[in-house]
């Protein structure tokens, strides 16, 4: 029997051959960034050349995303995927520069995210309903932070406001990283963000989670409740990231790239140190990924409607 490594490095022979460029469409020091470098050195050390982490910020994703689907479908320019920019954005833009389906080779998706909402110790709520009490008592006072227009923690606060009936400032950052940075020097007071960028400040005590915003608890942060069961029924919201190419890139190269994410993903430490962060790895054919990239659609298509969300 060919070992599954081996029968992907025959079907592509000589590639790589260079360094393979890996677009990451926020800033480094975000939850996508945290994910990337966690899974990069594996990839490098599999596929014998530098797999280097490319940070492109900018338009909720859309400028890191636009490169990549503009970039030659050769193996060396790959894209760490967010459902924010594949999967909201064209909901709600009508000129975006690419489409999610036309422009891509799915490769796999790489991990599911719960949404985390945290506040800034000074903030005087130490629970989900405790902070819908305050932001209704003051409404448009208490500031969130977003990794801008239209991101998944975007929606996910709005989604918030709707279901609670708050109303709270939308200040939009170019990434999740400065988004932090300003939650952590009290510029602005709370945030949902994807689990990895904030676990670690969880657990030092500079900024407090109130709940998390998937179906059930994270084991990053277990005595944490979901945001349905700390005052909220029926609210979840999550978020994926994932391996694509550009289209029309050899199958061939596509097969090997997944394979070899697959057995990345189910390597102990790998999954320890994700879940950690509060990422659950879940690695996929490029078949599943697809499938699964058009039902996330249709849900994100639900959640904007609910939350009556336009780009301003």
């Amino acid at each position: 029997m060919i070992p599954v490594a081996a029968s992907a490095a025959t079907a592509t022979p000589g590639y790589p051959s260079r360094p393979i460029r890996w677009v990451v469409t926020f800033p480094a020091g975000g939850g996508t960034d945290i994910v990337a470098r966690t899974l990069a050195p594996k990839l490098s050390e599999m596929l014998g050349q530098p797999f280097v982490v490319d940070n492109r910020g900018g338009a909720s994703g859309a400028i890191g995303t636009e490169i990549v689907a503009r970039a030659a479908p050769d193996g060396y320019t790959l894209l760490f995927g967010t459902s924010g920019a594949l999967g909201v954005l064209p909901l709600l833009a009508s000129n975006l520069p690419y489409d999610p389906f036309r422009d891509f080779a799915t490769i796999s998706l790489l991990v599911v995210i719960p949404q985390l909402l945290v506040v800034h110790p000074s903030i005087p709520a130490n629970s989900v309903k405790e902070l819908i009490t305050l932001a209704k008592a003051a409404p448009g006072k208490l500031n969130y932070a977003t990794s801008g227009m239209g991101s998944p923690n975007h929606l996910a606060n709005e989604l918030f406001n709707t279901m609670t009936g708050t109303v709270m400032t939308h200040v939009p950052y170019k990434g999740a990283a400065p988004g932090v940075t300003d939650l952590l020097g009290g510029q602005v007071q709370l945030m949902f963000n994807p689990m990895p960028a904030l676990v670690p400040h969880v657990k030092s005590g500079k900024l407090r989670a109130l709940g998390v915003g998937g179906a059930t608890r994270s084991p990053a942060l277990p005595d944490v409740p979901t945001v349905a069961e700390a005052g909220v029924p029926g609210y979840e919201y999550v978020l994926w990231y994932g391996f694509f190419a550009p289209a029309k890139t050899p199958r061939p190269i596509v097969t090997r790239l997944n394979e070899h994410m697959v057995s990345i993903l189910a390597q102990p430490d790998i999954a320890q140190r994700l879940a950690a962060q509060g990422a659950e790895a879940r690695a996929t054919t490029p078949e599943e990924f697809t499938r699964f990239m058009r039902a996330e659609v249709e849900r994100l298509s639900r959640v904007i409607k609910a939350a009556k969300i336009k780009l301003e």
